[in-house]
């Protein structure tokens, strides 16, 4: 899947697959996850964030959709 790097001190790249709803975020940390199920709305959110991904991550994408790490 292609992601976009975004400026973020927490994610270091974003992407998504709209027919299969599913985000993938690359950390800074490392790791690379996939999250299931995810509305189209949600990822232009993260993309769009404006104080901080990091923060709108962990408010409305942590703990809400199943992921995997694939990497």
């Amino acid at each position: 899947m292609e992601r976009t790097r975004i400026k973020s001190s927490d994610l270091r790249s974003v992407g998504y697959d709209e027919p299969t709803k599913i985000l993938e975020i690359e950390f800074h940390h490392g790791g690379i996850y996939q999250y299931f199920s995810v509305p189209k709305n949600i990822y232009d959110g993260l993309i769009k964030s404006i104080s901080s991904h990091g923060q709108y991550h962990t408010r409305y994408i942590k703990n809400r959709y199943r992921r995997e790490k694939v990497l």
